[in-house]
């Protein structure tokens, strides 16, 4: 107790201190082990095709993949229902152990794929057992994070919330860039085929030893002293859940947190972070290893900026710094996606110019494309032909066309002839229409995949570039979050109030993003249009936020009990 008792010098009339011993260990040992969580919630992300492949083996390689897809956003859905949990149990019996209980999950869910049988072996149990350490990994992130970054802020003193806080807000990107550092070092070492075989074994089989490593610091570490304190005067909350959300007055601060600040803070996250990857990929057909290298480099150079607004907001403010980010975001995405496409894919841009594509059909035989599980099967003539483009990457025009003709894809001036997918020669003409239609891109300039992209070449450092000033976008609304969070609850439902918020942001909003944002693409027939997602809610979470959410960081937490 002597350090809880020690520690009670932050008030907001404190004079500034360095930072003690025992604060860099608190610092150290909850952003270690939130980089090991998020290194394990990554692995299967980045490696899903290969899971595919071993788990869902008996089915056709499109099916596969949504799929797998679908196993990983299920880490996501689940999210919400862990900060519950967890956020009860934190509040109840202590922030300490709650994250300790926390990483233990999810480590050892994500180690017990190391040893889990393929479908080969198993058959229909493995899939279903690897789903279910899915929805393990999504339940103890779930409560990780409100624990790390509340245990965190609870040690810092007065005037260093956000400095302090902003080393949890690296995690998640250190944690991305080590599961792809540790798969391609694996995977360089042992090739392609004993990678695919058995080596994607490997990296989760490494976090057993970051679990063993993050449990034994973690071990070491004092509780919170705003809780013990809370605890010593008896005024913990009997039930954490009622009095956060049941409770107009906080209810209204929960509601708030999620609209006014992570729902866009978590858009502007995943827009810069993941869709810019997935846009590179499948939609600009970048090579996959061109387009991580690219990401990991403006990754490891927007990181440092984490620490720069986390600190800045200690001085200016919480609010404006993340209102700043959305806003920014809302004005420039379009104009950087643009930028994205001219140079990693200029002959791309180039054919989109000089040759457009317009699908002509009855509009009744078009419907709307979004498909958000990856699930629905699209049949009309006028939606398999839109869909294919999308897929392709390939911009495109709707036309109305006159009733009882099939639809048409446009080329420049080569048309082809789409076809329904419920005609019994379905299958052939699939094979006829595909074939047709990306021959006639080929004649028109479109590139099936995009050039190599020579490092540090022109092209090369204007990507670097473009990237990076995303991820300092991401920077900005996410350094100072977690200290803002943490101060506009009391301590006694602290835990609970700021996890919900937070996840149902990230894991729903943030998180399925990318799934939203290619649907919008597909339906819409424009391949900047998925931008839209995120550019409305950042923008709602800027009117939201401007209007309603007041500033925090002169918040003395303590005195919040």
């Amino acid at each position: 107790m002597s350090n809880a008792t020690a520690r009670f010098d932050g008030g907001p009339n404190a004079a500034p201190r360095p930072m003690s011993a025992e604060e860099k260990k608190v610092i150290f040992a909850s952003s270690l082990g939130t980089v090991f969580e998020w290194y394990d919630f990554y692995l299967f992300g980045v490696m899903a095709a290969i899971i595919g492949a071993n788990f869902f083996t008996k089915l056709d390689p499109a099916t596969r993949n949504i799929f797998t897809l679908l196993a990983f956003a299920a880490g996501f859905a689940v999210r919400p229902l862990g900060a519950l949990v967890f956020g009860r149990l934190g509040d109840l019996v202590g922030r300490k152990y709650t994250f300790l209980i926390t990483i233990l999950i999810m480590g050892f869910s994500t180690f017990m794929v190391t040893f889990l049988p393929t479908y080969t072996s198993w058959g229909i149990a493995a899939p279903i057992i690897l789903i279910a350490l899915r929805l393990l990994q999504g339940l103890a992130l779930g409560g990780e994070y409100g624990g790390a970054a509340t245990y965190v802020a609870e040690h810092a003193p007065h005037g260093k919330r956000g400095a302090y806080t902003a080393w949890i807000q690296t995690t998640a990107t250190v944690g991305l860039m080590l599961a792809l550092m540790v798969i391609l070092a694996t995977r360089t070492t042992l090739g392609e085929k004993d990678f695919a075989d058995w080596g994607w074994r490997i990296p989760y089989a490494f976090s057993g030893v970051l679990l063993v490593v993050s449990v034994w610091i973690r071990l070491q570490l004092s509780e919170s002293p705003a809780f013990e304190k809370m605890k010593s005067e008896g005024k913990t909350s009997k039930a954490p859940l009622a009095e956060s959300f049941g409770q107009w007055k906080n209810a209204k601060v929960v509601l708030l947190a999620l609209l006014g600040l992570t729902a866009g803070q978590a858009v502007v996250w995943y827009t810069g972070q993941f869709y810019s990857l997935f846009f590179l990929t499948s939609i600009l057909k970048v090579d996959a290893a061109t387009a991580n290298i690219l990401i990991a480099v403006a990754l490891i150079l927007g990181t440092p900026f984490f620490i720069l607004f986390g600190t800045l907001s200690d001085k200016i403010g919480r609010k404006m710094i993340i209102m700043a980010g959305c806003a920014i975001a809302v004005l420039t995405f379009f104009p950087l996606f643009h930028a994205l496409t001219s140079y990693a894919n200029p002959k791309l841009q180039a054919a989109i110019d000089k040759s457009p594509v317009t699908v002509v059909s009855n509009a009744a035989d078009c419907n709307l494309l979004l498909n958000l599980t990856g699930t629905k099967v699209f049949t009309t003539a006028c939606d398999v032909s839109r869909s294919f483009l999308a897929n392709a990457g390939v911009n495109y025009d709707k036309i109305d066309g006159p009733a009882g003709t099939p639809a048409t894809v446009k080329v420049g001036d080569k048309s082809v002839v789409s076809y329904d997918a419920k005609s019994p020669t379905a299958k052939d003409d699939k094979v006829r229409f595909e074939k047709e239609v990306r021959e006639a891109l080929t004649a028109a300039g479109y590139p099936p995949k995009a050039d190599p992209i020579p490092i540090f070449s022109s092209n090369w450092n204007m990507l670097v570039l473009i990237l990076t000033i995303m991820v300092i976008y991401v920077t900005m609304v996410y350094g100072p979050i977690a200290a803002m969070l943490v101060e506009m609850f009391p301590t006694r439902i602290r835990y609970t109030s700021m996890s919900l918020p937070y996840h149902i942001g990230n894991g729903w909003f943030g998180g399925f993003l990318p799934a939203i944002a290619f649907s919008i693409v597909a339906a819409e027939g424009n391949i900047y249009s998925g931008l839209w997602y995120p550019i409305i809610i950042a923008g709602m979470t800027f009117v939201i936020g401007m209007l309603f959410i007041k500033e925090t960081k002169d918040i003395d937490i303590y005195a919040k009990d």
